[in-house]
């Protein structure tokens, strides 16, 4: 990108929600208030094909001709996430089955399973009849295939078709039942298997199942997103040029989204910040209160980091919250403002597009309650006059290309599964670990990437954490040595092999880190681990022994940060003031300079400017600047 008439805004819409006579009269406002993009069709399924083989593609041939002659550009969305009811008459097995063995049945959307090849074929005839017609439209600018993989908890599928395409996934792996026993370690317990046609899912078992078989199907359910992203992508790609999407949602870890993102040329994500912050957020009542109508100062531009690295760093806001939500616990208006300050915030971040959902509030059905950019009533809504004035000043505003930050934080999807399988204390979860890692680093007024753990170049970077890494791989160890940057690691860093045993060499066997693992504890909220000098270790704590240089210890003597080669070791999950010290001085010693922030104020840096957001509900004064209630700001960076 090399201005900002390169960054543009975009809407989702229904057409066919809506009298034909309105099409056209909306198409011309959406041009009118700046947008650019128009994603439809992703809902679509039973308005081209209402019966089988019975298709109807007038309505979507005429929605696309108005939307493009008002200059606007088409995001096509295949309609495989909402099969028609005939679909599951067809295929009454189609349906994803629960881990108590209860099909998840029609009536709202995502109702099938990834596993089942009567819908896999399905989708391809649908996907290959759209890119038939549609892939040279000159209208039609990009594809986004399906629409949230994994939303609802629809990733892992226990059903038949499940069963089946695990059994075969196992036989390639391990070719043989005994290397599989061998890999699980099926001797304890009596577990062994004489076939793989004897191995079931890991459902309805007396107590816990073996955590490497459950480690394995979930790898396979996320191979299973891939293989049904990819078939879709591979049709698209024979008729197509335009760059194909998938939009990702937040706090969403049940499938590799590195993987998924192999196979598309852009990322795009769904940034609900006042719903996320109510419905999957572990903040306190007090945080809550402060952050309602704002969200959390970090958990939109931590996705934004996120998906810029899943999509090779294209990346776009597919769905951007305009107003109130209608599916978290509860739904608060946003702080006049917000709708500007998160587009900006993912313009720092790199984005390409921000899209609002939706054009016009729907007065029906199951999202009848969230608001759009009009009313029901196709008056403007807040967020209408806020695209409005984000699209007049990214005429007149700086670039926003990104630059290489500093600090790069590694995230990897298997350990999020790794630690759901075997958390060892109740509330170890490898999100939340994570999540308050990059907070910490943002909280020092740090730019963070985000980057996968198959990363084998960190050139550039001066500090690298990799905290909770489930299992970590020679070449990434090799990498970190190479690369010269100093590594903060732990805690749970490489504790497993990849089949799910405690290595020997005990962990976290780091080089050049003479440390090892020697006991665990979780422990419960009312037992934090006082640190001497200040903060604590909450919920975990890895007792150590070696050689390795102490750097602090807990107040009982015992060596809480260790130090050795490029390494620095946390051996316990510190709270907000341990975290701080542990990366102000890894920051130090990396020769970062860092910055304190305000609380709810964040900075972010371009190749030529330092935005500010302040997702306060009131005014903020810094570095000379007043920035009112959910302002922003920028500054010029020196050359």
């Amino acid at each position: 990108m090399t201005d900002n008439l390169l960054r543009r805004l975009g809407v989702c819409y229904y057409p066919e929600h809506w009298p034909e006579t309105q099409w056209s009269e909306d198409a011309a406002r959406m041009a009118a208030v700046g947008l650019t993009y128009v994603r439809i069709g992703e809902f679509a399924w039973s308005r081209i094909e209402p019966e089988p083989g019975q298709l109807d593609w007038d309505w979507l041939d005429r929605s696309i001709a108005v939307l493009g002659q008002a200059g606007l550009k088409v995001v096509l969305g295949t309609p495989t996430a909402t099969p028609p009811r005939w679909m599951v008459t067809k295929h009454p097995d189609m349906l994803a089955v629960d881990a108590e063995g209860r099909p998840r049945g029609f009536g709202s959307r995502r109702h099938y399973c990834f596993s089942h090849e009567g819908y896999k074929a399905e989708c391809a005839r649908i996907v290959t009849l759209l890119a038939e017609r549609y892939g040279n439209n000159p209208h039609v600018a990009a594809w986004q295939t399906d629409n949230e993989y994994g939303c609802h908890d629809t990733t892992v599928s226990y059903s038949a078709a499940a069963l089946t395409a695990f059994r075969n996934w196992l036989a390639r792996k391990y070719q043989s039942p005994q290397a599989l026993n061998r890999a699980w370690g099926n001797v304890f317990w009596s577990m062994d298997y004489a076939s793989f046609e004897d191995v079931g899912l890991p459902n309805l078992t007396v107590t816990e199942p073996n955590p490497a078989h459950v480690m394995d199907f979930r790898r396979f359910s996320s191979d299973q997103v891939v293989l049904f992203n990819r078939l879709q992508v591979d049709i698209l790609r024979r008729y197509t040029d335009a760059p194909i999407t998938h939009n990702y949602m937040g706090r969403i870890v049940d499938f590799d989204h590195f993987d998924v993102g192999a196979d598309l040329d852009i990322a795009s994500w769904d940034s609900y910040p006042l719903g996320f912050l109510s419905d999957r957020m572990e903040v306190d009542d007090t945080f809550k209160r402060r952050f309602l109508r704002q969200g959390h100062p970090d958990f939109q531009a931590f996705h934004h980091d996120l998906y810029r690295s899943v999509g090779h760093g294209r990346w776009w806001v597919m769905e951007q919250q305009p107003g109130p939500v209608n599916w978290a616990p509860y739904n608060p208006d946003p702080l006049p403002g917000m709708a500007r300050l998160w587009a900006w915030e993912a313009f720092a971040h790199g984005a390409e597009a921000v899209c609002y959902f939706r054009w016009r509030q729907a007065p029906f059905a199951q999202e009848q309650m969230h608001a759009g950019m009009l009313r029901p009533d196709s008056a403007p809504a807040p967020a209408f006059h806020a695209a409005e004035q984000v699209a007049a000043e990214l005429k007149a505003m700086p670039t926003t290309d990104i630059k290489k930050a500093p600090v790069a934080l590694v995230f990897d999807y298997p350990s999020a599964w790794a630690w759901q399988i075997q958390p060892q204390g109740k509330d170890f979860d490898y999100f939340r670990l994570a999540f308050a890692m990059y907070r910490g680093l943002r909280q020092l007024g740090l730019s963070v990437d985000i980057v996968p753990a198959s990363t084998t170049d960190f050139a550039g970077y001066r500090l690298v954490l990799v905290p909770g890494l489930f299992t970590l791989p020679e070449t990434l160890a090799n990498a970190l040595v190479a690369s010269g940057a100093d590594v903060v690691a732990g805690p749970r860093t490489n504790s497993k092999t990849a089949d799910f045993a405690i290595p020997v060499p005990l962990p976290p066997a780091l080089p050049g880190l003479d440390c090892r693992i020697s006991r665990v504890e979780s422990l419960p909220p009312f037992a934090p681990v006082p640190l001497e000098g200040g903060g604590s270790f909450l919920g975990w704590r890895e007792k150590l022994e070696g050689s390795a240089e102490v750097v602090v210890r807990a107040s009982d003597g015992e060596a809480a940060v260790v130090h050795g080669g490029c390494f620095t070791y946390l051996a316990g999950w510190p709270d907000e003031v341990a975290l701080n010290r542990v990366l102000t001085e890894a920051t130090a010693r990396a020769g970062i300079t860092t910055t304190v922030m305000p609380e709810g104020l964040r900075q972010r840096d371009t190749q030529t400017h330092r935005f500010y957001f302040n997702y306060n509900p009131d005014p903020v004064v810094f570095n000379g600047m007043e920035l009112p209630a959910g302002g922003v700001a920028w500054q010029a960076l020196p050359d």
